[in-house]
């Protein structure tokens, strides 16, 4: 028997999202018997408890006898039950020093972590993720950003509309400027901005021809890892030896820098990859862009500008192009950059539907029936101890 625990969010600032629905709950009761699901109660999820009630779930504060238990971010060590089976996003695998002290937790409890960001197919596409509607969110508000720097157009906050249906219906009628805009990466994330850059018609251009003139209507260019990296010695470009070797490559972004308005970035990054540029070039006469959407939000990442996480709340800071201090948004003499980890909080509802689907789809049966190559290679801890193919995270949890 799988009993399934959905476990409260407890990290700080709270998340609203969850890893299934009322209605998906209900859909794995009613076709597996032996699938059990009980749903922690909270007050800050997207979903009620009223909702999981109506669809038959028990709601209770002990999950103590579950085998598998769900989350969306990282447990706070006082909340960890010892011995258990626990998926959720870790942010671990990158040795990330704030969660440190949460995988040696793990370890002495015997924890068994599965890490959603690990869920891969054979090719290394992620599975698991809420990056489409992280696109959706992070491309809205860079263009947000950018009307509200220039003052040459406003649009409201995600938050504000009730789903994605309703969001789509804020763009009727929207005209923007002739502006120029760069979409890098070539995943979920990218999809979505993609999507918004279609819904508010803005045009698609080659390469070439965005850097070689003006428009007199809204562009953009779509960048994947050919048109960013380089080999050092080669001067070609291949993704396998790339994420094998992404310090033998540099960027090919810096043209880019004169001939863009916004930049919308959902590119990986891990710190053996090059920026797309050096903090000293914000310094350049001819720099041109004002606004940059880093949907991926990797600190002093692809985006060296990039000072740290903003908050939904307040998603967007300035930084001087002259100094790099981070200063008040839409000043005189800076550049805007909206940076917020939790971008799909704002469409919790339709991003849970969307997350929940894959989870179904590709992982809950394989965890029922006994496991899977894809569960195994994103299985981080065993039994408190870390896997074989995670083993270069030891010197990280030696400390």
């Amino acid at each position: 028997m799988l009993i399934i625990g959905l476990i409260r969010e407890g990290k700080i600032p709270s998340d609203n999202r969850v890893a299934l629905t009322p209605a998906q709950c209900k859909f794995l009761t009613n076709h597996f018997v032996d699938i059990q699901i009980k749903v922690q109660s909270s007050l800050n999820r997207c979903f009620t408890d009223q909702e999981y009630l109506q669809a038959g779930l028990e709601v209770t504060d002990d999950l103590s006898n579950c085998n598998l238990l769900l989350g969306i971010k990282e447990v706070p060590i006082n909340q960890l039950i010892s011995n258990k089976k626990y998926i959720f996003f870790s942010h671990t695998k990158k040795k990330q020093l704030y969660n440190q002290k949460l995988l040696h937790a793990m370890m002495d409890l015997g924890i068994t972590l599965i890490d959603y960001e690990c869920l891969e197919h054979k090719d290394g596409q992620r599975i698991i993720g809420f990056g489409f509607f992280a696109g959706i969110v992070g491309a809205h508000n860079g263009i947000m950003t950018y009307g509200n720097r220039t003052g040459t157009f406003q649009i409201g906050r995600v938050g504000e509309v009730k789903d994605y249906r309703e969001l789509i219906h804020t763009y009727f009628g929207l005209k923007l400027p002739p502006i120029k805009i760069v979409v890098t990466g070539s995943g979920r994330v990218a999809h979505g901005i993609v999507e918004i850059m279609n819904l508010m018609d803005v045009q698609e251009v080659e390469t070439e021809e965005y850097l070689s003139r003006e428009f007199d209507y809204p562009v953009y260019t779509h960048l994947k890892g050919a048109d960013l990296y380089q080999h050092k010695i080669t001067g070609n470009y291949s993704r396998v030896d790339f994420h094998e070797h992404p310090d033998m490559y540099q960027s090919l972004f810096k043209p880019y820098l004169f001939q863009t308005d916004i930049l919308m970035n959902g590119i990986y990054w891990e710190p053996r990859i090059p920026s797309f540029f050096e903090m000293e070039d914000l310094k350049s006469p001819g720099f041109r862009i004002q606004a940059i959407a880093d949907i991926t939000d990797d600190k002093n990442g692809s985006i060296p500008c990039n000072l740290g996480d903003a908050t939904i709340a307040n998603p967007v800071y300035g930084v001087n192009k002259l100094t790099g201090a981070k200063t008040e948004p839409y000043i005189s003499g800076s550049i805007d950059i909206m940076a917020v980890g939790n971008l799909p909080n704002e469409l919790p509802r339709d991003a849970s539907r969307f997350f929940g689907e894959q989870l179904i789809k590709y992982i809950l049966n394989d965890i029922r029936t006994g496991g899977s190559v894809i569960i195994e290679r994103a299985t981080i801890l065993k039994e408190g101890k870390i896997t074989e193919l995670f083993d270069y995270l030891n010197d990280y949890a030696a400390h």
